[in-house]
């Protein structure tokens, strides 16, 4: 286990400058791993991947491989796909339904609990004092927590609640549910994998980073006529919200209220979707239903790795200190058919094979990367909007939309953890 660091973070990170080498050191990376990824909540996964009893689908926790199962009774787990034998993996599928895994290697066989049924030929076990089977069973991630579906796994025994690290930001958890008529998303549409040759903490703040849009992604907004754009324009009254711990929000409520036209956020109308808003009628009343369909869903980076991009989902790994896979779907809103078509198509044009969006932003951190990579690595300026930062109703630090509070709140919270 990592000791205390020897690193004096005070002299890599200010109030708005953080050195370049925080993104390229080896060794620093590794601690971040053992600090912040397998010590805090992390996100794994969300229960409706795995309804029924004995379903399985492969996660991860940081770089490590992670089973989530839902055992015979119903009850999630986190299991690690290690065997303690000799340390193969005993799962390859990425789901299915099994009510038990066998390494292939010398084939111990687990329950989807993680106890060890078994091993081959037993008798040469027999008697041995530590072939103890309930003592060898798949390791399990320690700590267990959902939040409105939303699974989050710790590595460490003991720690804050979920609720306690999620903070303000559960909130935007909750707005994001409430645009299902039934009050739940679902998560069914499969996982595109996209690797970018970056430091995992540019794409953190990337997510929540207003100040780009208008600029790196210029051309799928003219070729879609699309006005997303002005949301991150110099005149826009968006807010850029630091949550604490970690988490950050571009809020762009304020610019759709302006406008007050439901589903102007989804980039449509009332009238091309009438079965969704008369579910929503239904389920909410005509007046707040017209509310959660003129603000729409998020945009929040819940820290380490969760992303909400309004339409999507991604899921932020870090394999490499210059090596990062995101995995990214499609929401699904529960009674809402006719809006998850709709929600596929738009992912399939922005982040799907041929899309442009995240195409866009994985050049930008490649380039980052490189720069950052050089013999003597120059501090990066996070100043923006800093003298113009303001606190909302709840004390949460805001700003414009292109300001750079979250980067900073962000780097606030990542210099309390590794100091830990």
């Amino acid at each position: 286990m990592m000791q205390n660091s020897q690193v004096n973070f005070d002299s890599l990170i200010t109030s708005n400058r953080v050195h370049g080498s925080l993104y390229s050191d080896e060794a620093l990376f590794r601690e971040e791993l053992e600090k912040i990824w397998f010590r805090t909540w992390v996100y794994v996964g969300h229960e409706s991947e795995a309804p029924n009893p004995n379903d399985f689908v492969m996660k991860s926790i940081g770089p490590q491989p992670i089973i989530m199962v839902r055992n015979k009774d119903g009850e999630l787990r986190l299991l690690q796909n290690r065997c303690p034998h000799r340390g193969n993996q005993v799962c390859v599928k990425n789901s299915g339904n099994a009510k038990m895994f066998t390494c292939p290697y010398h084939s111990w066989t687990f329950s989807n609990s993680g106890e060890l049924i078994g091993y081959a030929f037993p008798d040469g076990y027999a008697g041995h004092p530590d072939a103890d089977k309930t003592k060898l069973g798949l390791a399990r991630v320690p700590r267990v927590a959902s939040y409105r579906g939303f699974v989050f796994g710790s590595m460490a025994e003991e720690g804050p609640s979920l609720e306690e690290h999620l903070g303000g930001a559960a909130e935007t958890l909750d707005r994001l549910c409430e645009t299902s008529p039934e009050g739940e998303i679902e998560i069914t549409a499969g996982f595109l994998q996209h690797k970018t040759q970056s430091n995992w903490k540019f794409l953190v703040e990337n997510e929540t980073d207003g100040y780009h849009p208008a600029f790196v992604h210029a051309s799928i907004f003219n070729v879609a006529d699309s006005g997303i754009g002005g949301l991150y324009g110099a005149e826009s009254t968006a807010l850029a919200r630091d949550y604490g711990n970690g988490h950050t929000e571009n809020d762009l409520r304020p610019e759709f209220r302006k406008f007050d036209e439901p589903l102007r956020w989804f980039g449509t109308d009332e009238t091309r979707l009438p079965d969704y808003v008369s579910k929503m009628n239904a389920a909410y009343g005509e007046k707040r239903a017209r509310e959660i369909m003129v603000d729409g869903t998020p945009h929040v980076m819940i820290y380490p790795n969760l992303f909400i991009a309004e339409i999507q989902l991604f899921v932020i790994q870090p394999t490499a200190v210059n090596q990062t896979i995101q995995h990214v779907t499609a929401l699904q809103f529960k009674g809402a058919p006719d809006l998850n078509r709709r929600m596929r198509q738009q992912t399939m044009g922005s982040v799907g094979p041929a899309g442009f969006l995240l195409a866009d932003d994985s050049e930008m951190y490649e380039r980052t990367q490189r720069g950052v990579e050089s013999r003597d690595p120059e501090w990066l300026f996070l100043g923006r909007g800093e003298q113009r930062e303001t606190r909302d109703e709840n004390g949460f630090r805001v700003s414009h939309t292109t300001d750079e509070t979250p980067s900073r709140g962000i780097w606030r919270h990542y210099k309390s953890l590794m100091e830990a």
